[in-house]
């Protein structure tokens, strides 16, 4: 490749396109190559290939396994915004394996989940934290807190492979009907990162949700999720009277 001068494109671009030309024609397909390999390849240095392998990262375009390299990505999982959604059924409408690593289900007190459940402070709820995955990958670190009159009918219920909120119709007859969600970037821990192994340079979205059902608070939902795996779509019409609409909900 040329040597980035004035008015040229910077080296690592240059190898960033034609990697992505690569993938896109099928020239890279499954394995993806290792530094050394693209380094060789294309005549530049190992700091060079590193940034424009970072960027695919980043585009979610390359997955990096430990202990076996780097593939390319089996696909975001996309969420349009502005609906009631299920990360149970979005992962496998990708035709992955939704699977969950159940770390907590349990009855707690919480002062802080209580008051935005509209309950008292020592009120007792059900706590559920789960380590969401897409097939081999961890995807996202979710936590619910429940009243307990809800939330105590799921105490004996293996959440590993089933979406909570059919959990919640069946065995509560509860259905969420409404929810006000934020979402914003995060910097994981060193919990978090571990749990999800991340890449060095790979932030999380955290999503808060309070759902209802009807004008009662049913859930409490902090949901820590993968930058690089997860996608958001919004459309809109400039006929309508309101813009889109925030809507992730991750039974």
């Amino acid at each position: 490749m040329n040597a980035a001068g004035v008015g040229s494109r910077p080296l690592w671009q240059q190898v960033l396109e034609d990697l992505e030309r690569r993938i896109e024609v099928g020239d890279i397909v499954d394995r993806f190559p290792t530094d050394k390999e693209l380094t060789e390849h294309y005549g530049v240095s190992r700091h060079t290939v590193r940034e424009a392998v970072r960027r695919l990262r980043a585009r979610g375009l390359v997955d990096r396994h430990r202990g076996r390299g780097s593939f390319l990505s089996e696909g975001r999982v996309t969420q349009p915004l502005g609906s009631l959604y299920s990360l149970f059924r979005a992962v496998e409408a990708q035709g992955l394996e939704q699977r969950s690593e159940v770390l907590a289900l349990e009855r707690t007190r919480d002062a802080e989940a209580a008051a935005r459940l509209a309950l008292p402070p020592r009120a007792e709820l059900v706590r559920i934290e789960r380590l969401r995955f897409a097939g081999d990958e961890p995807l996202a670190l979710d936590s619910v807190w429940l009243p307990l009159d809800v939330g105590g009918q799921l105490l004996e219920v293996d959440l590993t492979h089933t979406a909570l909120y059919d959990e919640l119709q069946q065995r509560a007859g509860v259905r969420i009907t409404s929810a006000d969600e934020t979402l914003e970037p995060l910097v994981p821990d060193a919990d978090a990162r571990s749990l999800l192994q991340l890449d060095d340079d790979e932030a999380l979205l955290r999503v808060r949700r309070l759902g209802r059902q009807g004008d009662r608070p049913i859930e409490c939902r902090v949901t820590l999720i993968r930058g690089q795996r997860f996608l958001y779509t919004s459309s809109w019409r400039a006929d309508e009277a309101a813009g889109p609409t925030t809507g992730f909900g991750a039974g």
